[in-house]
C-alpha cells in the first residue's frame, strides 16, 4: 500500500491489493503486482483512438503570425487571480504567449486591490463594478475570453454576468446549480468550456471509464466499494471528479451512496495515512477507489494522484485556445468541456 500512496503525482494505479486505511477489508492472497500507469508518459496512437476517438475540426488557429510559433493572440482575464488557482493560470498564460489583461473581478473585500503574478500587475473589481467593467474590457479586447475559478456560491451569477455581456468563458469553478448554468449559457448563444476537471489526463481517465461502463454495463456485479478522496482543507465539498467515476462503477452493476465517500481534509491524516507529500497539503487530490469481489478473491484498485495545480492551470490554457478557435470559425455548437479539448488533438 506504501508504493501505491507514494506513486508518482498525476497517475493511475492499478493495482489488485486492498487499501489498508479503509475499513472492513481483510487481508488479500493470491493477488497480482502493482501496475503504475504513469499519465505524463507518451500513449500509443491506437490505445488513444481507443480511448478517446478523435474529432476532426474545421476551426481556423488564432495564433498570432508576428509571434513565435507557440505564441498566441488571445486577451483573457482571470477571475479569482487572488487565488492560487487563479495565480496558476495566469503564470501558465504568460508561459503560452496569451495575453492576460490587468483586471479581475473579487469580492467586496478585495476591490481596489492590485495583485501581482509574475509580470503582470492586476487591478480587482468588487461587485459593483462588474458589468460596466465587463462591458468596457470586451469594446477594448473584441476577442476576450474569460476564465473563471472564484467560488461555488458565485458560478451562476458569474455565467448570467457573461452571457448577458456576450463574452465567451471557461468555467472551471465548482459547485452552484449545474442544470441552471447550462441553461443560461444555452439560452444566451454565448460560447463556454464548462468542466469542473480542468487536468487533460484526469478527464481521459474518467471518459475510459465513461466507456466501460457504456460498454459493459453490470461488468462488477455484486463487488463491492470504498472511495476515499484527499484534497487540501480549504475544499469543503465533494469532489465532482470523485462523483463522476462513481456514477460510472454504478453503471458497472457496483451499489454505493455517494455519502459514503471518505473524505479526508485532516492535513495530519494526508501526511501520515495517505501519504500527501507535506509542501503539497494546501493543494494536492488524491483519488483512491477499491472494488472487491463478493467472496473476497478478487481486488481492483484505481488511484490517481494530483500534487499542486499546475495540470489544472495547463489544462485551462488549453481550453481557452479551443474556445478562441471555436469562437473564431462561428461554430453552431456553443457549450463544451474538456472532452471536447480533449477529441480535438490540438494540446500543447
Amino acid at each position: 500500500m506504501a508504493s501505491m500512496l507514494n506513486a508518482p503525482a498525476n497517475c493511475i494505479c492499478v493495482q489488485p491489493q486492498k487499501m489498508t486505511f479503509l475499513a472492513g477489508i481483510g487481508a488479500s492472497r493470491g493477488l497480482g503486482a502493482t501496475r503504475i500507469i504513469n499519465l505524463n508518459q507518451r500513449v500509443s496512437s491506437s490505445a488513444m483512438k481507443m480511448m478517446i476517438p478523435k474529432m476532426s475540426t474545421s476551426a481556423l488557429p488564432v495564433e498570432n503570425p508576428t509571434t513565435s510559433k507557440n505564441k498566441f493572440d488571445i486577451p483573457i482575464m482571470v477571475n479569482g487571480c487572488s487565488g492560487k488557482m487563479g495565480k496558476a493560470i495566469i503564470s501558465a498564460a504568460e508561459a503560452a504567449g496569451l495575453n492576460v489583461v490587468p483586471v479581475s473581478f473579487g469580492s467586496a473585500q478585495e476591490s481596489e486591490q492590485t495583485v501581482r503574478v509574475g509580470t503582470t500587475e492586476i487591478l480587482v473589481h468588487g461587485p459593483s463594478e462588474r458589468e460596466s467593467t465587463l462591458e468596457s474590457l470586451l469594446i477594448k479586447y473584441p476577442n476576450l475570453i474569460v476564465v473563471d475559478f472564484t467560488v461555488p456560491s458565485a458560478v451562476n451569477d458569474n455565467a448570467e454576468l457573461y452571457c448577458r455581456v456576450g463574452v465567451p468563458f471557461v468555467m472551471g469553478t465548482t459547485g452552484g446549480d449545474r442544470d441552471q448554468l447550462y441553461k443560461t449559457v444555452e439560452d444566451s448563444k454565448v460560447y463556454a468550456v464548462i468542466s469542473p476537471q480542468m487536468g487533460k489526463q484526469v478527464v481521459a481517465f474518467l471518459a475510459t471509464m465513461e466507456i466501460m461502463a457504456e460498454q459493459f454495463p453490470g461488468a462488477f456485479s455484486g463487488y463491492s466499494l470504498q472511495v476515499m478522496e484527499s484534497h487540501q482543507a480549504s475544499k469543503l465539498d465533494t469532489s465532482g471528479t470523485a462523483k463522476a467515476v462513481i456514477s460510472c462503477f454504478q453503471k458497472l452493476g457496483v451499489p454505493f451512496d455517494m455519502d459514503q465517500i471518505q473524505l479526508i481534509r485532516d492535513p495530519q491524516q494526508q501526511l501520515e495515512m495517505v501519504g500527501v507529500p507535506e509542501e503539497h497539503l494546501s493543494g494536492h487530490a488524491f483519488h483512491m477507489y477499491h472494488l472487491t469481489s463478493p467472496d473476497q478473491t478478487v481486488s481492483f484498485e484505481f488511484q490517481h494522484n494530483v500534487c499542486g495545480r499546475s495540470i489544472y492551470a495547463e489544462g485551462t490554457i488549453d481550453a481557452v485556445i479551443f474556445l478562441a478557435k471555436k469562437v473564431h470559425s462561428k461554430t453552431d455548437k456553443r457549450i463544451y468541456d474538456m472532452r471536447d479539448v480533449l477529441r480535438e488533438g490540438n494540446m500543447r
